[in-house]
Order: C-alpha cells, then sequence, then structure tokens
C-alpha cells in the first residue's frame, strides 16, 4: 500500500482502515513526502495515526525494504491516491524510490497494482502514461464515484471506491454495494 501526494489522501487512508480488520491480511505502507502534505492538509489524521494503521510502515527512500524484493510474496499493492509522478516512474519503470520499486517488482513477479490515478483534466501525456503502464500489467482505476450505490456523504464514496478497489487485489470486503441488475445489494 503507498499513499503518493496526489489530492485524496483518503483514500489510502480507508484501505489502511479497512484492511486492519480482515484476518491474516499484513499491510506494508509507503507514505511519501509529499503524502505527509497532502494529509496535514486534507484530513484530520496526523502522521502517527496513519503509521499505526499498518503493520509495517516503509520509508520511500528505503530500496531496501522487504517489499522491494520479488522474493517477498505479496498479494499486490494498491496506490491510494496515485500522482502522475508516480504514474510516470511505474510506466517508465523508473525505480528511484521505494513506492515505483514496490510496484515494479509486483508487476515482474505478475502480481496486482491497483493505481489511483487522483489526476483531471488529462492530456495526451498522461493517458500514454495510463496505457504504458496497463501495458506493464498495471490497473488504472480512477476514483470516480459509482453513483448506483446511492452515496450520502462522502464517506460512502470513498468507502465504495477503496473497496472496489480492494476487490481488484482478491480482498472482498462486506458492505460494499454491488450492482445486481435491478439496483445494488
Amino acid at each position: 500500500m503507498a499513499i503518493t501526494g496526489a489530492s485524496g489522501a483518503s483514500y489510502g487512508i480507508r484501505a489502511l482502515e479497512l484492511l486492519r480488520d480482515v484476518p491474516d491480511v499484513e499491510t506494508h505502507a509507503i507514505v511519501t513526502a509529499s503524502a505527509h502534505r497532502t494529509i496535514a492538509y486534507e484530513t484530520k489524521y496526523t502522521d502517527e495515526y496513519v503509521r499505526d494503521l499498518a503493520d509495517q510502515v516503509h520509508s520511500p527512500r528505503d530500496i531496501g525494504a522487504p517489499v522491494s524484493s520479488g522474493s517477498f510474496v505479496t498479494a499486490g499493492m494498491l496506490i491510494a491516491p496515485c500522482s502522475v509522478k508516480t504514474l510516470s516512474g511505474i510506466a517508465h519503470s523508473y525505480n528511484e524510490s521505494l513506492v515505483v520499486r514496490a510496484a515494479d517488482v509486483c508487476l515482474k513477479e505478475r502480481r496486482r497494482v491497483v493505481l489511483l490515478l487522483r489526476e483531471t483534466p488529462l492530456h495526451a501525456g498522461h493517458i500514454e502514461l495510463m496505457a504504458q503502464a496497463t501495458r506493464n500489467g498495471a490497473i488504472v482505476m480512477p476514483p470516480v464515484p459509482a453513483f448506483y450505490a446511492l452515496p450520502q456523504t462522502v464517506d460512502d464514496i470513498v468507502d465504495q471506491t477503496v473497496g472496489r478497489a480492494l476487490d481488484l487485489l482478491g480482498v472482498v470486503l462486506p458492505g460494499v454495494r454491488r450492482w445486481d441488475g435491478k439496483g445494488v445489494q
């Protein structure tokens, strides 16, 4: 799990909160310097609170962390939110930071990498980066609200988006509203 400096730190924080209650899931978090600034600006949470949500927290500069190796088995990686800078690193396998290195390792090991890309509007360069990351095996999932879930609050939107992102990693959470052809269940 990585949280980068794009707007939307609440997605990553909520993912860590929800994963805390999932049996047999160990979380490793990487929080970039820009993410710390975004968390302070956009949320009520402290760095300590976010650190305490994960089983292990790794410095974005620690290229020797366990998640930097393919021999360290993971279910995959969620980057929420994913900045364009991080997307660019993943698209080009530019492993200068642990976030990009861990994602690149997941991709080379054919593990899922889900990118909650938080940027709009997009120019052709962004679209090319998304296409290249997709060709590399990543799943680009902009956090677009699912209005069929009839959200009443921002928290409802965040929970639904995070639940769907975790679905892509094989973590199915109760409470995610799903379309059944007639409405949501």
